[in-house]
């Protein structure tokens, strides 16, 4: 009989997933001990193996992200190497995500943490002390990967009248109100015409510290970062050099280099720093997405048809 492992307590999800599939054993894994007992003889999982179960799994020929980025890949070179199909749950992420991004950037531009401490104290003076708001039409927003979330945030940014660039690993004609699509060689020259710049891409080999120091650099000063892939792809003490400087005006920040966040980093107390605990694309719309993908590909998989959202394991994504 096939078994699938799932990472986690699902509850109705596995119940449900039990009655359309009655010849198929389905094991809820909630602890790292559980995986390592129930990969031995599971054909596939839904979630992600902790190494020690992936090198005891006998039989696993399919693995399921319940998100999109892979990039715990990096530390499980056994699953690169293994013919192991590995897909991930594209699209049902992007919408959530990229109204997070514009939830930030308009905390950002109109000063929303500063006015909500100042409801919080009664203060109805607080305008003498806080800032102008940030104009947003007419200004240049760079995108660092246009995949499913970069062209939502496009499309959002062009609704503010924003004028939007991006480079890409793998760049195409642009999508519609979308001035240039570029290359990763124009990174640098994105970067010194963008007044806002968001990172959507990956985190892989190839991405992790792309934003270091001297890229930071390269944005106008007053610009802003909104970072809502993954926090390794920008370098975070240079990025807090910057913004304590003023080169920087602020930055969103989703996901950070460690999380979860240290107590001790200075990040949390900046007041032109918006940060949330990696959540952006949490909803209730994208995670019924998300398992709509996974029960697509169990029937696929049930059935020996290919795959959808099949992931290239070497590049990261």
């Amino acid at each position: 009989m096939t078994k699938i492992v799932l990472a986690g307590s699902y509850g109705a999800l596995a119940d449900e997933l039990r009655a359309e599939h009655p010849d198929v054993t389905f094991t809820e894994a909630a602890s790292d001990a559980e995986q390592l007992e129930h990969m031995v003889d599971a054909d596939a999982m839904y979630g992600w193996p902790t190494r020690e179960a992936f090198l005891a799994a006998e039989r696993l020929r399919w693995i399921q992200r319940t998100g999109t980025g892979i990039n715990q890949i990096m530390e499980l070179p056994e699953l690169v190497e293994s013919d192991v199909v590995l897909t991930n749950s594209r699209g049902p992420h992007a919408l959530p995500m990229a109204n997070h991004v514009f939830a930030m950037v308009l905390s950002l531009a109109h000063s929303m943490p500063a006015l909500m401490d100042a409801q919080r104290d009664h203060d109805w003076h607080a305008a003498k002390r806080i800032p102008e708001s940030v104009d947003l039409d007419g200004r240049v927003m760079g995108i660092l990967a246009l995949g499913d979330v970069g062209k939502a945030v496009a499309q959002r940014a062009i609704g503010f009248g924003m004028e939007v660039y991006a480079v890409d690993k793998h760049p195409i004609a642009p999508p519609p109100g979308v001035s240039g699509l570029w290359g990763l060689d124009r990174l640098d020259e994105l970067l010194s015409m963008s007044d806002w710049f968001v990172v959507t891409a990956p985190l892989t080999a190839e991405t992790q510290g792309l934003i270091d120091a001297r890229r930071l650099g390269l944005l106008k000063k007053g610009a802003y970062v909104i970072v809502i892939s993954r926090g390794k792809i920008v370098d975070e003490e240079a990025l807090i050099e910057r913004l304590r400087s003023g080169h920087l005006a602020g930055a969103g920040l989703d996901v950070m280099a460690v999380e979860p966040l240290p107590e001790d980093s200075p990040l949390w107390d900046m007041d032109n720093v918006v940060l949330t605990p990696h959540l952006s694309a949490r909803s209730p719309d994208a995670r019924a997405g998300a398992r709509e993908n996974f029960k697509e590909n169990l029937r696929r998989f049930l059935a020996n048809k290919p795959f959808i959202y099949v992931c290239d394991k070497r590049a990261g994504f």
